[in-house]
């Protein structure tokens, strides 16, 4: 996949140039901590493959290798399932109608994982992944021009511009205050089934704290792979791929 030549740019608007900033300081932040970044793109895996040699081998004298692995099982979410830990990235390019990566997408929270999302032509959902990177020309051969291939250069430029402020990269939150710990110590949280019964009548499920065992009589019956939200240690509710 060649660079991007001049016909292939793309300006940035206010809105792009935001959200790419927003995404970099994620990525640095999270690779300071020690995170892999891994990458699919079902429908173009050359995209894929470009992203996780960029940043594990740059071109640029003096730039850290960071840890970036391609994704191309032909079943993404069981790969990403299985490789992903709490605190990777997980970067998709691919359309909002891909049904593999809006799995994974709305999986990640269960697995404790940040995402990214690059793609072209209709959006998706609000909140369907972390950082949204996109390109609104429908034009559905913008994915074998340069535009794609530019807006991972410049996150991966951007990461590193992240890096030269060290002061940035810091991720401590505020100490919560009682009033506030009250209500949010145990709020919803998304969790996916690994086990649908466990020994004492519970299921084993997987939350981005870990594995856990919850009380699903709420929500009966449950199989492997499915998505519920977790409360005060039991399923209240079971959610379908978009979340509802």
């Amino acid at each position: 996949m060649s660079a991007p030549t001049p016909a292939d740019t793309t300006p940035l608007n206010e809105g792009l140039a935001a959200d790419l900033a927003a995404a970099s300081l994620a990525l640095a932040r999270r690779f300071a901590a020690g995170a892999t970044l891994w990458c699919l793109s079902p429908s173009w895996a050359p995209h894929a493959h470009h992203i996780a040699v960029e940043f594990v081998h740059p071109v640029i004298v003096g730039k850290r290798a960071l840890p970036a692995v391609a994704v191309t099982d032909p079943d993404p979410v069981a790969m990403v399932r299985v490789s992903a830990r709490p605190g990777d990235v997980i970067l998709a390019v691919a359309p909002a109608s891909d049904t593999a990566v809006r799995s994974v997408m709305r999986r990640a929270p269960a697995w404790g994982t940040t995402t990214v999302w690059i793609g072209n032509g209709p959006r998706p959902p609000a909140g369907a992944a972390d950082h949204v990177l996109w390109l609104d020309d429908p034009d559905p051969r913008l994915p074998a021009t340069g535009r794609f291939v530019l807006l991972y250069h410049l996150l991966w430029e951007l990461t590193h511009v992240c890096f030269e402020h060290p002061g940035l990269l810091s991720t401590s939150a505020p100490e919560c205050t009682e009033e506030v710990c009250v209500t949010c110590s145990d709020e919803g949280r998304l969790a996916e089934v690994i086990a649908p019964r466990a020994a004492d009548g519970r299921a084993l499920v997987r939350t981005a704290a870990g594995e856990e065992l919850v009380d699903t009589l709420l929500v009966e019956p449950v199989a492997t792979g499915d998505l519920v939200l977790v409360h005060a240690g039991s399923a209240i509710t079971r959610l379908d791929e978009d979340g509802a």
